[in-house]
């Protein structure tokens, strides 16, 4: 595969003659009716090219994972051009006996949050990415909220706290650590970009520098209500202007393949970008308000369409941007918030208390006993998150008597993933006065029909699975496929998404709420049991970090499960 970054400089389009070619090539590709819609799906630890055709069917899939650099503990890093090469790889062969006008658009979901600086003219990157879930940013982060305010200073234009997760941290450190940085983007030399304005910079030999509003939301440098970079937030940060992409919409006709970059998408529109968990969300097709998916993995992630309103969370969730289709369409919001521990509570069981040798034998051994014996079992290992918020919790079992077996024990661990995303999804409630219609859920714990029919005992809701599991991929490709017309709207998209199986509530009210009643219990159990420092931040402030930190480990989980195809 030859690099497209070598005739670069000679390659750029004029501000004139890119409009025009933009559009006939449009109108051209517009009359042959294409038959796919591509979607470049770059995770934290793999990448994948696929192709779904009009009735939303996978009919190419292509995987390859990376390298993850550790450079020292708690440092991550990945290779831009070994991600774009991989990128180009999957796209030649997952394209083999297709060609480029059969492919309406292509649409971009990604690892949010990765920093990437690279040479504008030369096209190289000037540091390896430094990975959303890096940890050298720490005091960084630190050093900015105790500047005026605390973590959560930026919240009211941002959403987020003032942790190393999102990307201003990581720029900042850029800054400090990469020589001549500041003076090259200050001259607009050197450019940023999360993964997505970076493949598309590359797809377009340079022509475009762009990111989408699900991904520019989460670099601190947005403003989540006027959509654009914000004077205040990038003085504080003191990044110029002049290195950030323009911010675009999630779905639209935004750029085209150029043909030495990926022939094989020659003159293909790039048309929708997402960050992975937006993508999720659209890919399960959450369009209505009050719709959420909860991911189940290593821990859980949740993420709540909250519709045009950007709710500010009093539990320390995230409030994000979902998605904007369109240049003139106003926005979706969403609520976002993780469980620790899901899928890793299990395996804790198995490789610790050696209750079990498969994490595919606990639906067999919840299912062997009536009930749970009265046994509730938290997994405070370090501390409680959202909604609770309380680092001296420590994992917790309660209500052993001497009638129980390992079996109750097994049945509580399943129970407790439910208890918490029902403790999230509350607190999504609280937040916005949504009422929750039904859980879509992917993962691999999806396959213990015995948690998904608890977790529709104790929501009171339906809970579901969907036929293609990977839904960002699908989330991407649904955006990219809306925006050229390749399906004409949101309900042709609803009508294409498949359940695999669905679990109807049918606890009664007083079982429900006794059940809940005693969980409660149980966590008020694990309080106070490790003595920690009571900083002079607000309760909020701690809320906040501990946020960051459950975030950054159900993500991990995410990640982990996209490049291996399945999770815990």
């Amino acid at each position: 595969l030859r690099s497209p970054l070598l005739p670069l400089a000679g390659r750029q389009t004029s501000p004139t003659s890119a409009p025009r070619q933009l559009l006939s090539t449009l109108l051209a590709r517009d009359a042959m009716a294409p038959k796919y819609v591509g979607s470049i799906d770059q995770g934290t630890s793999s990448t994948r090219f696929m192709l779904f055709d009009r009735d939303g069917r996978v009919v190419a899939r292509e995987q390859r994972e990376h390298k993850q650099i550790y450079p020292r503990a708690g440092w991550v890093e990945h290779d831009p051009m070994e991600i774009w090469e991989n990128v180009r790889a999957l796209i030649t062969a997952a394209m083999r006996g297709v060609a480029p006008e059969d492919v309406a658009g292509i649409g971009i979901t990604n690892q949010r949050e990765t920093t990437i600086v690279w040479d504008r003219k030369t096209g190289k990157p000037l540091h390896n990415a430094i990975v959303w879930n890096c940890t050298r940013t720490d005091s960084i982060a630190e050093r900015i909220a105790e500047a005026g305010g605390g973590r959560d200073k930026l919240r009211k234009k941002t959403g987020l706290p003032i942790v190393p997760y999102f990307s201003a941290t990581k720029l900042v450190w850029l800054f400090e650590n990469v020589p001549g940085l500041r003076i090259a983007a200050e001259k607009g030399d050197a450019l940023f970009g999360t993964i997505d304005t970076w493949l598309i910079w590359n797809l377009t030999c340079g022509d475009s520098h762009i990111t989408d509003v699900s991904n520019g939301c989460r670099t601190l440098l947005m403003n989540i209500h006027t959509l654009e970079w914000d004077a205040e937030l990038l003085e504080i940060f003191n990044v110029p202007r002049a290195m950030l992409p323009t911010i675009v919409p999630s779905g639209a006709r935004l750029a085209l393949c150029d043909s030495h970059a990926a022939p094989e998408l020659a003159n293909v529109p790039i048309s929708g970008i997402l960050g992975d968990q937006q993508a999720a969300t659209f890919g399960q097709v959450c369009f209505s308000p009050g719709m959420a998916k909860s991911t189940y993995g290593t821990g859980a992630f949740i993420m709540m369409n909250t519709g045009e309103r950007a709710v500010p969370s009093k539990n320390g969730l995230l409030t994000t941007v979902g998605w904007q289709l369109g240049h003139s369409a106003k926005p979706v919001y969403c609520l976002e918030g993780g469980v620790a521990y899901a899928g890793a509570f299990v395996q804790w069981v198995r490789d610790n208390l050696k209750l079990i040798h498969d994490a595919s034998e606990t639906e067999a051994i919840a299912r062997s006993v009536e009930d749970n014996g009265g046994v509730y079992f938290v997994p405070a290992f370090a501390g409680l998150f959202a909604p609770y918020w309380r680092s001296d919790a420590r994992g917790t079992m309660c209500g052993l008597t001497a009638f129980n077996t390992s079996a109750h024990v097994v049945r509580a661990v399943l129970e407790a993933a439910a208890y918490q995303v029902k403790d999230v999804l509350d607190a999504m409630a609280s937040d916005s006065g949504v009422v929750l219609h039904a859980l879509r859920c992917d993962g691999g714990m999806t396959v213990n029909s015995f948690l998904m029919q608890f977790q529709a005992d104790v929501l009171d809701a339906n809970v579901s699975v969907p036929t293609i599991s990977e839904t960002t991929s699908v989330g991407a490709a649904y955006v990219a496929g809306l925006a050229v017309g390749f399906w004409p709207d949101l309900d042709s998209l609803t009508r294409h998404w498949s359940k695999a199986n669905e679990w109807t509530p049918h606890m009664s009210p007083p079982q429900r709420i006794e059940l809940c009643r005693r969980w409660k219990m149980a966590v008020e159990r694990t309080l106070g049991w490790h003595s920690v420092e009571r900083a002079p931040a607000s309760s909020t402030e701690r809320a906040l970090k501990l946020g960051a930190i459950a975030m950054a480990i159900a993500a991990s989980a995410f990640a982990l499960g996209r490049a291996t195809g399945r999770l815990l």
